[in-house]
């Protein structure tokens, strides 16, 4: 089951307001970390997820850096740390790049981050 997809912007509130305003999305509370200048939304659109994320650093589309503007992956909940913990070491195993993880990060979740055949972002989480 796909837990949310996020999509990296240069203006937070800007985004989040669109979707609250035209796709009728409810967002949470604001996460910030401070140490990275990370910050993000998530909006619940009629039982999907959508994560709006900005950080100072991510704001080039032009750069070729994996981390741009735009769409920055795709997240499958697999419902228990241990299966993340798993399906993580059989894609290892199998050679994919694990790009992150498995770890909580500082909002909470579970997760680990691989990379799929050609390199999109796929995060797998409780």
């Amino acid at each position: 089951m796909i837990e949310h997809v996020a999509i990296w912007t240069d203006d937070l509130e800007r985004l989040r307001t669109f979707y609250e305003r035209y796709f009728g999305g409810v967002a949470g509370e604001r996460y910030e970390n401070a140490s990275t200048g990370f910050r993000s939304y998530f909006l619940e659109l009629d039982g999907a997820r959508l994560e709006l994320m900005q950080m100072p650093a991510v704001v080039d589309r032009a750069s070729g850096d994996p981390q741009r503007l735009g769409l920055a992956h795709i997240a499958f909940a697999l419902g228990s740390e241990q299966a993340v913990d798993e399906l993580t070491e059989r894609l290892r195993s199998d050679g994919y790049a694990i790009l992150d993880g498995p770890r909580r990060t500082g909002d909470g979740y579970y997760e680990s981050v691989v990379a799929d055949p050609d390199g999109n972002r796929v995060e797998l989480t409780v």
